[in-house]
């Protein structure tokens, strides 16, 4: 006796093989795309441009820049606050980045751990 198998459920073995592929591809894309965020430089000013955070992709702070009109010895507390908020928003750039451009190769598929 034959099974009588509705065209479009056969083929199984080659619809997964398909699959594979392009999981492999898509892996091998995400990490093509992650050392190329990883390498990726940005510059980040804050205090209306007294400080320049450079960063670069893998979240490694590169190189803090202080104009001199911002030091003032009697209030530190403003230096710190602005630079502070200069490496936060450099890291928020850097991760925001990553996640764009990762987003595009997945197309917003949420696999964690898969890659």
């Amino acid at each position: 006796m034959r099974a009588n198998i509705p065209k479009g459920m056969g083929g199984g073995a080659q619809n997964m093989q398909a699959m594979l592929r392009q999981a492999q591809k898509m892996q091998e894309d995400m990490a093509a795309l992650q050392e190329d965020l990883d390498a990726r430089e940005y510059e980040i000013k804050a205090g209306g441009g007294v400080v320049a955070v450079k960063i670069n992709g893998k979240k490694e702070i590169l190189s803090i820049d202080i104009q001199p009109e911002i030091v003032d010895p009697d209030d530190v507390e403003t230096l710190s606050d602005i630079l502070t908020a200069a490496v936060n928003e450099a890291i928020k750039r850097v991760e925001t980045t990553n996640a764009q451009e990762m987003d595009k190769i997945t197309k917003g598929m949420n696999m964690p751990g898969m890659f």
